[in-house]
């Protein structure tokens, strides 16, 4: 088995940008992902966009020049603390790599990358089928969220536009 590197994504750097839309394909293809594979504006736009926004960044992982996990994030900002915040958007370790501990050798430099930033927490959402997520998740220390028990956790919520 060869070593994983974990690296800070070059959204300018070819071989960064086709491992990006590989693994966030290999994603959406499975069904945590939702099961369908990323559509053709999609594959054409989100580099140039992703680069295009200061406040994103994303983490690849290799063995050697085999793209085998990603994380996306995107800084936030909580108002309670009056820090950034860095919400963990997407985590994708390939089918064929899962259970080796990849995802959190990725977390972890997305921490280092958030304490550089100033971040006061890591933010996360995962569905709650996906038990193997939660169990690493919660491994890494990620938790439920609420302020007051009383009014019980946070849900995370959408409205498509």
């Amino acid at each position: 088995m060869a070593q994983i590197d974990v690296r800070l994504a070059d959204y300018a750097d070819p071989a960064h940008r086709e491992a990006l839309l590989f693994l966030l394909d290999a994603y959406a293809r499975d069904p945590a992902g939702g099961g369908a594979p990323l559509g053709e504006y999609v594959r054409r736009h989100l580099l140039d966009e992703l680069a295009r926004r200061p406040y994103a960044f994303s983490v690849l992982a290799f063995e050697g020049e085999q793209a085998v996990g990603l994380v996306n994030c995107f800084e936030g900002f909580s108002t309670f603390a009056s820090k950034p915040l860095v919400n963990v958007h997407d985590v994708v370790v390939l089918e064929s790599h899962r259970g080796r501990r990849i995802a959190p050798m990725m977390l972890a430099k997305v921490e280092e990358l958030a304490r550089e930033r100033g971040a006061c927490k890591l933010t996360l959402e995962v569905l709650t089928g996906n038990t193997q997520a939660m169990k690493s998740y919660e491994r890494e220390g990620f938790a439920g969220y609420q302020l007051d028990p009383s009014f019980g956790t946070a849900t995370f919520m959408q409205k498509k536009l």
